[in-house]
């Protein structure tokens, strides 16, 4: 990997700004892979460095950029838990209904964590709870599987 993009993600991964401001001036891509397959923007939002992720977005990151398992920023946020994150990237207008390999959303993973706030978020930004995942599972099959009792209200509520 080169040195900047090392030091690309290095900045997203700690949330340095003056460096990653100092790196996007150089216009380098940002849509380039780590050697696990991620984004910068994934490697920002996973980290929870929001305002990283927010230079990222307005140098022109692309909000559903996907790991090498399909997975978005979106679905890091989901799982992790990090509602200021997910606002953002849906203020971008990331996907709410991208699947990755195995069909899951970040709705699924906001259930299967007991993110319930994020679960809220995502239903209320117009997030399709119908999807089915590889085994044919949707969100509410997955939240009864975790006995997320608060998810599977909210669904029932959302129709």
């Amino acid at each position: 990997m080169e040195p900047i993009t090392t030091a690309l993600f290095s900045a997203c991964r700690t949330g340095d700004l003056p460096l990653l401001t100092e790196i996007l001036e150089q216009s380098v891509d940002l849509e380039v892979n780590d050697e696990k397959g991620f984004t910068p923007l994934i490697i920002a939002t996973y980290n929870h460095q929001v305002q990283a992720a927010k230079l990222l977005l307005e140098a022109g990151a692309n909000v559903n950029g996907q790991d090498a398992g399909g997975n978005t920023a979106l679905m890091g946020v989901a799982f992790k838990g990090y509602h200021d994150a997910a606002a953002l990237l849906i203020s971008y207008d990331a996907d709410l209904d991208l699947q990755h390999g195995n069909g899951g959303t970040a709705l699924m993973f906001a259930a299967m964590f007991g993110r319930n706030d994020l679960v809220k978020l995502l239903l209320d930004n117009g997030a399709n709870a119908r999807i089915k995942d590889s085994r044919g599972l949707d969100v509410y099959d997955l939240a009864m599987q975790q006995g997320n009792k608060e998810a599977m209200s909210m669904l029932e509520q959302a129709g």
